[in-house]
């Protein structure tokens, strides 16, 4: 499993959200190319990076920042999400060198689109899907439906490359990640989930590991905020992790608790 962090752009800069009201952003950098080397710097090994204009316009906003983002941190796969709904969109991203792309607000209110981007970019797209009490908010999450986000999540294509789950109400509150909310996803998807929302500690990815669900059903755990504040360190959350998956009597089902 691994540990991402995630990079969100409002106005060219590195911000984090509370439960996704715009008007919450703290920023945090200026320069969100340098962020994005310093986390690689660090060990990371994906990037979550969310154009958050973008989401709200319901088209990109944060492009040329996004290429500038992918050129910084090499071979390293960024995924990359907000207002991404057509697959010119989608095929843009990649020419620059995005890994996977991330949609949401399309793929809930128009799934044949979400299958329709999924056969045309077979393991390059990612489902973004995000939850406020078990149901799915769109728009930003401006919109919350009727849908069920653990039954969406049960009947999307396997040509997806992984699902990820947020839940709304612990986005940037620093309030522990939605273990429960988490399993059911992952147990009914059928690619891998990535966790995110509340995501604060050690004790959260052991939750999460603790579930025993391997990588084919929980590939990584997406951090924004703690990371930010300092609450969660990355690179002593990502040397844990590593010890605790590795084989033998110092990892895997007997690793560091």
């Amino acid at each position: 499993m691994l540990l991402i962090p995630a990079i969100d752009l409002k106005d060219g800069q590195c911000v984090q959200l509370r439960q996704g009201i715009m008007e919450s952003a703290t920023v945090y950098s200026a320069d969100p190319g340098a962020m994005a080397r310093h986390w690689v710097e660090a060990g990371a090994r994906r990037l979550h990076v969310v154009d958050l204009d973008g989401a709200f316009a319901g088209t990109p906003v944060n492009r040329a920042l996004v290429r500038r983002i992918v050129a910084a941190v090499g071979t390293v796969p960024v995924q990359v999400g907000g207002g991404i709904r057509d697959l010119e969109t989608a095929r843009s991203y990649f020419d620059v060198g995005v890994s996977q792309v991330i949609t949401g607000t399309s793929a809930i209110e128009d799934p044949d689109f979400l299958a329709t981007l999924a056969n045309a970019f077979p393991g390059r797209v990612v489902l973004g899907l995000d939850a406020r009490d078990g149901r799915v908010a769109t728009r930003g999450w401006a919109t919350v439906s009727e849908v069920d986000a653990v039954a969406f999540a049960g009947a999307v294509t396997e040509q997806l490359f992984a699902i990820v789950y947020t839940d709304v109400g612990r986005d940037g509150m620093l309030a522990g990640v939605n273990v429960d909310a988490t399993r059911r996803v992952a147990l009914a998807a059928r690619v891998p989930i990535i966790a995110s929302g509340g995501v604060r500690s050690l004790d959260d990815l052991r939750a999460i590991l603790d579930l025993g669900l391997g990588p084919d059903r929980i590939l990584g755990a997406i951090s924004g905020s703690a990371l930010y504040e300092g609450k969660l360190d990355f690179e002593v959350a990502r040397r844990w992790l590593e010890a605790r998956q590795q084989p033998g009597p110092h990892g895997g089902d007997g690793g560091a608790r």
